[in-house]
């Protein structure tokens, strides 16, 4: 399989016809956020799957379960290894999927598996793709599942670091006084302005602007083309980004997204709201409409 055949976003066609490639290796980055919690996610793999995939568990394997906050993000050592063990190595193609959710208006997929990308991205391994529209365009193609679970032989994937694809609290803090970075929010309107929340204080990062990740996706839960996705961008100030969300997932999907668009310098901050309004000196903004991109 040559470099220009895989790009960062394949359809389901597309792996039906590289499943078989011996260096391509399937995740199937699915979480639960039910009370079942990764045991959901477990059984939902076991249940159904595409052939050959393997299971990831994104929140208690490959991000770092031990600390305070979810989805915390490992050492790039320890995520290479976690993520050996899977079967991906420096020399192997990795494709991510998850399921898909409906929400008002349409349907989102591929936000945890666009976390864990982004972290493949981190660590500096470039041969990674999204299946888009996840499990769902799999099965909505009348594709052949099977069940149980599966395994890869494990590989070595060596950490390259790319520190600069994250964002830490403090280089969020920096931002505000400077107009030559520009916070991203992800959420949706009414969690950018306050009216609900799910995190210690309410609001906005002051500064932000906002653009609502279920936008990046058109009704059947597929990214929209990557000139529509450039588009909704083109408002942005020249300079560096900086998504987040509640926990860095729907901000890592607008990474995604943006990258997809092409711009060039895009960081997730992956300890997101969860982390900044537990800490009471981080300023925090209530108000402001969905001023977009």
């Amino acid at each position: 399989m040559s470099d220009d055949a895989f790009t960062p976003l394949v359809t389901a066609e597309w792996l039906t016809t590289h499943a078989g490639d011996s260096d391509l290796v399937l995740l199937d980055v699915r979480v639960s956020l039910t009370e079942s919690g990764p045991a959901g996610a477990v059984d939902a793999y076991r249940g159904g799957h595409i052939p050959g995939a393997v299971f990831a568990d994104l929140p208690n394997v490959l991000c770092d379960a031990g600390q305070p906050i979810a989805f915390a993000l490992p050492s790039p050592e320890a995520f290479c290894t976690a993520m050996g063990r899977l079967g991906v190595g420096d020399d192997t193609r990795v494709v991510l999927y998850d399921d898909r959710r409906l929400v008002p208006g349409g349907a989102i997929s591929s936000l945890w598996a666009a976390r864990a990308w982004w972290m493949l991205r981190w660590v500096g391994f470039d041969r990674a793709a999204l299946l888009d529209g996840g499990y769902q365009a799999w099965l909505d193609a009348g594709l052949p599942t099977c069940g149980g679970e599966e395994h890869n032989p494990a590989r070595v994937l060596s950490p390259q670091p790319r520190p600069h694809l994250v964002a830490d609290s403090s280089e969020v803090r920096a931002a505000l006084a400077h107009v030559d970075v520009t916070l991203l929010d992800s959420l949706d309107a009414d969690h950018f302005a306050g009216n609900t929340g799910m995190y210690a204080r309410r609001g906005h990062i002051p500064g932000a602007v906002n653009q609502p990740f279920i936008d990046l996706y058109d009704a059947t839960g597929r990214f929209r083309p990557a000139g529509e996705l450039a588009a909704m961008h083109t408002g942005l100030p020249a300079g560096r980004i900086i998504t987040y969300c509640g926990a860095g997932i729907a901000a890592s999907a607008s990474a995604f997204a943006m990258t997809l668009a092409g711009l060039p310098d895009v960081a997730v901050y992956t300890g997101s709201l969860q982390e900044w309004t537990a800490d009471a000196a981080n300023p925090m903004e209530l108000g402001g409409a969905t001023t977009g991109c």
